[in-house]
């Protein structure tokens, strides 16, 4: 295990709007306000996303198992914000459900807002963490 110690720094909420680009909006929002580092919790609506459920075996370098939205789902979730190189990466994992059915996952492509959807970004200050690829696995992680 390897750790850093940080201090929360500014508290950003975020509404987002009706077919809004989820993944792309904090990305655009992190370059905006140079967060470095954020821990972020969603809740609210999505119309549209791709999420990864798992691997299809427990082997290196993982074969990612997709899932769509593909309509309205509710969604609860927490992720992080940190940066690849110049460039801010979002890792959110949520709960989506429709009707009596949930999927949960890792949100990486097509976000789209249904309706209303709700975040809450908390800054990290004091850490050097930061995203890497890392070449066993094939897959961009952290590194302190």
């Amino acid at each position: 295990m390897k750790y850093q110690v940080g201090r929360p720094g500014r508290v950003v909420i975020v509404r987002f709007e009706d077919h809004d680009d989820v993944l792309g909006d904090l990305v655009e929002l992190a370059k905006r306000e140079k967060i470095r580092a954020a821990v972020l919790y969603l809740v609210g609506g999505m119309r549209e996303g791709s999420i990864v459920v798992g691997p299809e075996k427990d082997e290196f370098p993982p074969t990612p198992v997709w899932k769509k939205l593909g309509e309205s789902h509710e969604v609860l979730g927490v992720g992080t914000i940190f940066w690849q190189g110049e460039t801010p990466k979002v890792h959110f994992h949520g709960a989506f459900g429709k009707k009596d059915m949930v999927k949960v996952g890792c949100l990486r492509e097509n976000s789209e807002t249904f309706l209303v959807l709700e975040a809450v970004v908390i800054e990290i200050e004091g850490v050097t963490a930061r995203r890497e690829l890392d070449p066993e696995s094939g897959m961009v992680l952290l590194k302190l």
